[in-house]
């Protein structure tokens, strides 16, 4: 057994041993270890290096406000995980992980001369540095700081992991599992709510697993704490949930909890996901996160082996381990006294108790004296010494604001520290709280509530058990008054920060961010150089902004910057306090949305047949699309080709399930239309179509497509495929806030409608024999006609509408029978030598017409009178969304880029999409850009290439050369009209 192992101390159990490994060494710790307690036990103090000087870190702390040992947690092939905290990390057999931010070795780091070099680091340097020569940051600065940026390596290889995601109420949720904590739950759950109590530890109990001989209710603390937590286990209404963080509140009393789930375990037990995010709603909250000591400021407090007394405390009656064989101890608070107790009584050497403060209680004294322990108070540490871990410290008797210069030296292998506590407020921020400073304790503290929740214990300032206990126990509703003995004094504001002034600061290293070596004097020198708001102060030095959040610092240089600045500290600010509380994997944000449920893939009804006859797909939106179905030997050029001419020539088939629809029912449905698109709708018949355009607030071209009127309340509403959420949330939006008086409902039908659209001369004749009640003459059912009927018995919505030109049905079918009836169609069409279609000749077709696709042929910043529509906008109408914007003085301006076709002087040349356009070919670079190409394809119907474009004044150029440099040639094309194919219609009306 380990030297530094006390066998009849802490929670471990000694009886089941455990082998890791650490940079490759292997270790023996105990079943109950954290990698952090476990290195101790085995006298280890070194783990890391710092971010910036690289200078060599121990470990500070015992839970999540540990800013120095961060590690990469390897759980084997492709699952390292960088920065994670070593006082976290729960021990297993086979267990490994590996210090970072070092080469090549933690005992031996090159990177290190960074430390002798600081004088040229100083705190804003990079940003006064790398901004001379300009030329020199792309190719020597950028990729310098990029190389040395970060702490932990980046995994390199996907991560195979699981993760999940669920949504959880509950009518109270308590966060922390402290004595306030439980207290807490204890009197939630006689109420006869659901109650969810987490913590972000592995073993619920907070601060009582490191107070072994406190009483409560005459019980010592783990028995009345086991008792409290089998209670509340076997309580239907209560769930329990350890290693779970709560990593942000937001509105509305929804909080997120990220649950570590197999961490914890060997790799062959580690089944199912790795971790788990709940999303919670709360009737209420109780915030009993605790308090976090702070460190003290001095020279060398960085050293491995100088770490909070708290923590210190921790480790031996928790985890059963003596941090060193002869301590010394700083403080400016009660607090640390008791940690010195615990470790004396322990049989661990104190070498000397300094208190930078002068009075200091008389039974403090008393018992020091009592244990032989040497106190020194009205002094503090001006200096530590030790390469990998502390081996002495310097002390120094304090004058006023003055240290005494003569110093004396005393023997030590650890340091432990307190100046004062920090109540753990950022949830509390985070759901817009308020803050109050109280000079008492030296900290800010929660004041008015934002959501309805309420701050109990250590981090709403009730300090000690039995407050704590008390609070957390009223704030749930319980009477129950707790008899707990706080044997120890709990008083004084705690000591922020006592530095020699009889030395040169500008030699003097005295961390306040430990992570981002910020010290005392980067804080000062912003304060010089002209910050005086904390939020610019913290961004000019990075305090605060480590993976920590400041847990540990932001108090130490609030304070710091308020006394250079000669202001209160209320008045210099606060931070603000941002999600996750605590580092989160990506993993856990995701849940189950990763991999192929990440992007989730959209498949119509009729996906399946498309893939088993070959085709080719393509994304489009969220949906799987058929691009083109090519035959054997046919490339897309060739298949495209097919499939368009057999649909002029005959009939072509395609799957058009994938538009958007919106079902817009109410009295008021058709003024409802009327106001959100340009065109007039109150007066189109029943049983008829119309092409709608809608613009959005600022006048340009939002979405278009086609919408029939089945009835006077009733309207079938549809939109592009990308565009349907987006459609459906701006109709919304205007409903419930701008016309809530409107009585009309939208709903989404997007996925109860299977579409399939026939198009050709010989669509007509394919489904005559099919449908049932409807003439389909040309007369009777006219182009931009719908008709609700029967096709081959299945009810049906039925569409006179064309987007390739040719005479085109489209059939609304209940997506169910979408299969079905494209087998029945697909197997009577081959009279017609019908043929399947895919987006890409959708394209074609449409574009030889001249139709739009929207987001293609419009970029965001077309208006219908760009895009040559101003057909479609209501000359009669007052009003509607986007019509003020069209009188804009930019938007009727000269200069504007219009929608034009061009026509290539070479017809077998192809224009590429997004390809600019000059008007003259002789430029110097760079070039006088007029517009770009929007779509360009080859039409075998034509025999030559066509293409949209938008252009600088193209209305007023048609007939003009334009020019399309390419990298090995210049392109001549002709701007000409926008529709290239049937420019009179006839096609549409065929017999």
């Amino acid at each position: 057994m380990s030297q530094y192992r006390r066998t009849k101390k802490g929670r471990v159990d000694s009886r089941q041993q455990i082998s890791f490994s650490f940079d490759g060494k292997t270790y023996q710790g105990l079943k109950g270890d954290t990698l952090a307690s476990a290195l101790l036990a085995n006298g280890v103090h070194l783990v890391g290096r710092s971010f910036k000087y690289h200078r060599p870190r121990g470990i500070m702390a015992a839970g999540s406000d540990e800013a120095n040992a961060l590690v990469a947690f390897d759980r084997g092939e492709a699952r390292v995980t960088p920065n994670m905290r070593a006082t976290t990390l729960e021990l297993y057999d086979g267990f490994k992980a590996q210090s970072q931010n070092n080469w090549p070795s933690l005992n031996f780091d090159v990177t290190a001369i960074n430390d002798r070099l600081s004088a040229f680091f100083p705190a804003g340097f990079y940003n006064k540095t790398f901004m001379w020569p300009k030329s020199f940051w792309d190719k020597v600065y950028e990729p310098a700081i990029r190389a040395t940026a970060g702490l932990g390596p980046a995994p390199k290889a996907a991560d195979p992991d699981k993760y999940d995601a669920n949504y959880t109420h509950c009518e109270t949720l308590i966060v922390g599992a402290g004595p306030a904590g439980i207290a807490a739950a204890r009197a939630a759950a006689k109420k006869g709510g659901r109650v969810i109590l987490v913590d972000e530890q592995g073993e619920l109990g907070g601060s009582l697993l490191s107070a072994p001989d406190q009483k409560i209710d005459g019980q010592p603390a783990w028995d009345w704490l086991a008792e409290s937590l089998a209670e509340l286990d076997a309580a239907e209404n209560v769930t329990l949930m350890p290693r779970t963080t709560a990593i942000g509140y937001y509105h509305d009393n929804f909080l997120g909890l990220a649950e570590r789930l197999t961490d914890h375990l060997p790799e062959d037990a580690a089944e199912g996901p790795r971790e788990r995010l709940h999303r919670v709603w709360a009737q209420e909250v109780i915030l009993a996160t605790g308090a976090i000591e702070r460190p003290l400021v001095f020279a060398g407090n960085d050293r491995p082996g100088v770490m909070l007394a708290s923590a210190a405390q921790t480790f031996l009656n928790r985890y059963g381990v003596a941090v060193g064989e002869k301590i010394a101890v700083v403080t400016g608070h009660d607090s640390a006294y008791k940690a010195a107790f615990d470790l004396s009584d322990a049989d661990i050497e104190i070498a000397v108790i300094v208190d930078c403060r002068a009075q200091v209680d008389q039974k403090l004294i008393a018992e020091a004296e009592k244990r032989g322990i040497s106190l020194r108070t009205g002094h503090t540490v001006t200096a530590t010494k030790g390469r990998h871990r502390v081996k002495s410290i310097t002390i120094n008797k304090v004058n006023g604001d003055q240290v005494d210069p003569a110093g004396e030296t005393l023997e030590c292998d650890a340091l432990i520290m307190s100046g004062g506590w920090t109540p753990s407020v950022h949830l509390w921020s985070h759901s817009k709280g308020s803050l109050q400073w109280r000079d008492d304790i030296a900290a800010y503290v929660p004041d008015k509530p934002n959501e309805n929740a309420i701050c109990v214990g250590a981090c709403n300032g009730d300090f000690g058990i039995g407050a704590a206990m008390a609070a957390g126990a009223k704030a749930a509703g319980g009477d129950h008054t707790f008899d707990v003995d706080d044997t120890w004094p709990w008083t004084g504001a705690g000591t922020l920060e006592i530095l020699p002034t009889h030395r040169d600061e500008s030699r003097i290293k005295a961390f306040v961010d430990f992570q981002n070596d910020v010290t005392a004097k980067d804080i000062r020198l912003a304060v010089r150089e002209g910050f005086k708001s904390i939020e610019h102060i913290k961004r000019y030095t990075t305090t605060g902004m480590a993976t920590d959040q400041g847990k540990t610092s932001n108090l130490n240089g609030l304070q710091i910057a308020a006394s250079a600045l000669g202001r209160p500290v209320p008045q210099v600010g606060l931070t603000t306090f941002r999600p996750p509380y605590t580092p989160t994997t990506y993993g856990a944000l995701a849940g189950n949305n990763g991999g192929a449920a990440f992007d989730v893939v959209r498949k119509t009804s009729i996906d399946g047949w498309a893939e088993e006859h070959g085709a080719v797909f393509e994304p489009v939106g969220l949906w799987r699309r058929a691009r083109y179905f090519p035959r054997d030997g046919e490339d897309m050029h060739q298949a495209v080709a097919r499939e368009g001419k057999a649909t002029r020539d005959s009939l072509g088939i395609f799957d058009a399930s994938t538009l958007g629809k919106i079902e817009v029912v109410g009295p008021d449905a058709a003024e409802f239309l009327n106001r959100m698109y340009t065109n007039p709708w109150t007066k189109l018949g029943v049983g008829r179509c119309r092409y709608g355009l809608m613009l959005g607030e600022d006048g340009y071209i939002m979405d278009d497509g086609v919408i029939g009127r089945l009835a006077d309340d009733r309207f079938h509403v549809t939109t592009t495929t990308g565009g349907a959420p987006r459609v459906l949330a701006h109709m919304e939006d205007y409903l419930q806030t701008e016309w809530p008086d409107l009585d009309v409902w939208l709903t989404s039908i997007t996925e109860q409608w299977a579409v399939i659209a026939l198009n050709g001369p010989n669509a007509r004749k394919l489904i005559e024999p099919f449908v049932e009640g409807v003439d389909l003459s040309s007369d009777a059912f006219p182009h931009m006609a719908v008709r609700e009927c029967k096709v081959c018995g299945i009810d049906a919505r039925l569409f006179r509408v064309s987007f390739s030109g040719e005479l085109g049905f489209e059939i609304n079918v209940p997506a169910h029978y979408g299969r079905a009836l494209w087998e029945t169609l697909y197997a009577a069409g081959q009279q017609y030598d019908i043929t399947p279609y895919g987006t890409e000749v959708m394209h074609v077709l449409r574009a030889e017409k001249g139709f739009i696709i929207v987001g293609q042929d419009t970029d965001g910043t077309v208006t219908p009178y760009d895009a040559g529509m101003s057909w479609a906008i209501g000359k009669k109408k007052k009003d509607f969304v986007g019509k003020r914007s069209l009188a804009r003085p930019d938007i009727v301006a000269e200069g504007r880029k219009q929608l034009v076709g061009l026509m290539t002087k070479n017809p077998k040349t192809v224009l590429e999409e997004g390809a600019q356009i000059v008007m003259t070919p002789n430029q110097s670079i760079p070039m006088e850009m007029v517009g770009h190409v929007t779509s360009s394809y080859w039409s075998e119907t034509l025999g030559h290439s066509i293409a949209l474009a938008l252009v600088a004044d193209g209305h007023d150029l048609k007939g003009q050369t334009i020019y399309v440099p390419m990298p090995d040639e210049m392109i001549e094309a002709e701007i000409v009209d926008t529709i290239f194919y049937d420019k009179q219609g006839e096609q549409l009306n065929v017999f």
